[in-house]
């Protein structure tokens, strides 16, 4: 329990600086790197964490704080398609395609920020999560030489989803030992999407 406490307050500690609240205030960057979640939620409903990452996405590329958009999620079978969810809901709120590119295997956090690194070859973008996402984010692409900075969506509601803010505690540990110690594997050199084979291509 006192690693898992410590591990939550280093790595906040070490990224707060570089966490935007204010669009205002956010130094502008040509890529954006947006981490993603399910659109919908367990019970079937439309997943806030997911509408807010998409809203703040649009504002910025119209506020001109970013120009390209790597949107990185789940593709782990032709039935979940976390990028493709993001591209969708991103041309409903008027940002062009041509800017957008899709990260198929963001599986992890870890593989996001890695990939956009090394497959991408990105070494300086702004990361679009929400804040309690972003400390994790940020604290991986620090340790991994990236100059990366990132903007907090909208929170959610206080009680929305506590499984989800529990799961974010554990995971900073994880990140910890990840990049210090377990130094995990992450595809660098594919990016494949497993289709449905349904869907016009």
């Amino acid at each position: 329990m006192v690693f898992i406490l410590l591990c939550n307050l280093w790595v906040v500690y070490c990224t707060r600086q570089y966490n935007y609240f204010s669009i205002e205030s956010l130094p502008s960057n040509d890529v954006a790197l947006v981490l993603g979640t399910s659109p919908k939620s367990e019970k079937g409903k439309d997943n806030l964490f997911f509408k807010y990452r998409m809203e703040a996405t649009a504002r910025l590329f119209k506020e001109g704080k970013i120009k390209y958009i790597i949107l990185s999620g789940n593709n782990d079978s032709q039935y979940y398609n976390e990028p493709l969810s993001m591209q969708r809901a991103l041309l409903n709120l008027g940002i062009p395609e041509n800017v957008m590119t899709l990260d198929y295997a963001g599986f992890r956090t870890f593989d996001s920020v890695v990939r956009c690194k090394e497959l991408f070859n990105q070494d300086n973008f702004t990361i679009i999560s929400q804040n309690f996402h972003n400390a994790r984010a940020l604290y991986i692409a620090h340790n991994e030489g990236i100059d990366a900075i990132s903007f907090a969506a909208q929170d959610v509601p206080d009680g929305y989803s506590m499984r989800t803010l529990i799961r974010e505690y554990l995971a900073r540990p994880k990140a910890v030992l990840d990049v210090h110690i377990l130094r995990p594997s992450a595809d660098i050199t594919s990016n494949n999407e497993i289709r449905n084979n349904e869907r016009p291509k």
